[in-house]
């Protein structure tokens, strides 16, 4: 059985190997994702991806717990973060702890993730301290929306560059063995990643961020509107509404279940 990575071999990542990092969330995603990326990413993106909610604030600790769970048991080489929703971490460090213990003890995850900057950095101190391997999280924070002004991209000035740089310093100089970088302005994501001393992953930030990741259902087609720098690389949504469409007309016209598709009939015994 392939040994999966640790937070040290992540780490040791940085000006290396390019990490390959994709969300997932069930079960049968997780089969066909491991061993084609290096990290699997339980993002709380799945309160919109799979519940359709608006918004991440709505996702709760069971739901990530319980989607972590299914990804680890159905994977077996990929690391795996599992994001901590908003609400579990910010009150107190006490309370980050004990919901990233259940992360941790209840999936089997090897990390967890969180967003914020400086005003995390004694929570992600708190974390790894006592045995809990922390991926930061910086720049657009989807959980930070409505203090944000909405999903707009970070570092369009000096001051919010300023603010992004110590960010990143605050977090790593905490104990976070990698950083994601969202939604930055290219740039400022370069000097980020030349700057700091573990990998920094992107999405919509630069390439020369040392890993990148992206949000599965938007890369394959299956979202509707997407962000502008994510790439299609299938339209998967295309050929389920085809195949979809297709068995529909041939339940309809009595087509499908044909006789090769039904169990054989057995005879009545005799009297």
């Amino acid at each position: 059985m392939t040994k999966r990575a640790t937070a040290v071999d992540i780490s040791a990542r940085k000006n290396a190997e390019k990490l390959v990092v994709i969300t997932c969330y069930t079960s049968t995603m997780a089969k066909l994702l491991d061993g084609q990326v290096d990290i699997l990413l339980v993002g709380d993106s799945l309160g919109m991806v799979v519940y359709g909610m608006d918004s991440t604030l709505a996702v709760t600790l069971d739901m990530m717990i319980a989607h972590g769970r299914a990804v680890v048991r159905s994977s077996h080489a990929a690391f795996v973060v599992v994001d901590m929703p908003f609400g579990s971490y910010q009150a107190c460090k006490e309370d980050a702890f004990h919901a990233a213990a259940r992360i941790m003890a209840e999936t089997g995850a090897q990390a967890v993730k969180l967003e914020g900057g400086a005003e995390m950095a004694d929570t992600i101190r708190f974390l790894v301290e006592r045995g809990i391997p922390v991926m930061a999280h910086v720049g657009l924070m989807p959980q930070y929306f409505n203090a944000l002004g909405g999903y707009r991209y970070q570092g369009r000035n000096d001051t919010e560059a300023e603010i992004i740089r110590e960010d990143a310093k605050a977090v790593t100089e905490a104990g976070a063995f990698a950083l994601v970088l969202e939604g930055v302005k290219e740039t400022v994501a370069r000097q980020v990643t030349a700057e700091t001393p573990v990998p920094t992953i992107g999405i919509g930030a630069s390439p020369a961020c040392d890993g990148q990741v992206l949000v599965l259902d938007d890369m394959l087609g299956l979202s509707g509107r997407v962000p502008g720098f994510v790439k299609h690389y299938g339209q998967l949504g295309e050929q389920v509404t085809e195949a979809v469409g297709r068995y529909a007309q041939e339940v309809r016209s009595g087509a499908f279940p044909s006789a090769e598709f039904c169990y054989p009939f057995k005879k009545a015994p005799k009297a």
